[in-house]
């Protein structure tokens, strides 16, 4: 399952995703917000989104947005087995890896810097590319992982 979540700023691309998430016949869930509002506070909708992943972390995800999307990954990764990676423009390559070496399972969004085309392609990207399992980055999720079970 995927989780959509924003902010007023991520509002109306996230309705857009969520649109493209349905042309590609995925399942997903808007977390919210459900209706405009220039004075939402976005913790009060990117950490729900956040819990649900974390009910089944290695197979549900969610989308994020937000003006810059920093507050948002912020927000999703102080939820225990949440590893959310920020995309707000540059090489692709920055989404490969967070899957490919941080098996990323939130994907936090800047929706003032990037077009709905630019979106769609990171997504289908994000989307294809797995975990490698490869031991050594297994090995430090691992140590991420022991860290939050401490607390």
């Amino acid at each position: 399952m995927i989780y959509l979540a924003s902010d007023h700023a991520g509002y109306e691309l996230k309705n857009q995703i969520g649109e493209f998430l349905k042309e590609m016949n995925l399942d997903f869930e808007d977390v919210g917000p459900h209706t405009y509002d220039a004075q939402d506070d976005y913790p009060d909708f990117i950490i729900p989104a956040a819990e649900k992943v974390a009910e089944k972390p290695l197979e549900n995800k969610a989308i994020v947005l937000g003006g810059s999307g920093q507050g948002e990954a912020l927000a999703a990764n102080k939820v225990k087995g949440v590893r959310a990676a920020l995309y707000y423009g540059g090489p692709k390559d920055i989404i490969t890896l967070s899957r490919v070496h941080n098996n990323a399972n939130v994907l936090s969004l800047g929706a003032r810097f990037l077009t709905m085309d630019e979106i769609k392609e990171v997504i289908k990207l994000w989307l294809a590319t797995d975990f490698t399992e490869e031991e050594r980055h297994a090995r430090r999720l691992e140590k991420i992982l022991a860290y939050e079970m401490k607390k």
